[in-house]
């Protein structure tokens, strides 16, 4: 997967390009395209995994299928941290 860096529309804060790469390699990521007609106009999709030091990220990025454009990353929030367990432990048991 090719990501698309160049004047990323978001601060990074805490988190680096790394980190967010990795959080789209987590076998567990939970990938949705959201319900509603706000992301209708171009196409937006969201990612939560998790990176290799266990830091979980929610993205917002779109993609064309070749390149991956993250328009917006943060840590998980709790609620983003449980649905994320509840979704690995379902797919595990």
């Amino acid at each position: 997967m090719e990501f698309d860096w160049n004047n990323a529309p978001f601060e990074f804060g805490s988190l680096t390009h790394q980190e967010i790469e990795e959080s789209f390699e987590d076998a567990f990521a939970v990938r949705l395209l959201p319900d509603s007609p706000r992301f209708g106009v171009q196409a937006r999709f969201f990612n939560l995994g998790m990176t290799a030091g266990g830091i979980g990220i929610f993205s917002i990025y779109r993609t064309n299928g070749k390149q991956v454009r993250v328009l917006h990353a943060r840590p998980f929030e709790p609620e983003e941290r449980f649905f994320y367990q509840r979704k690995m432990d379902q797919t595990l048991s």
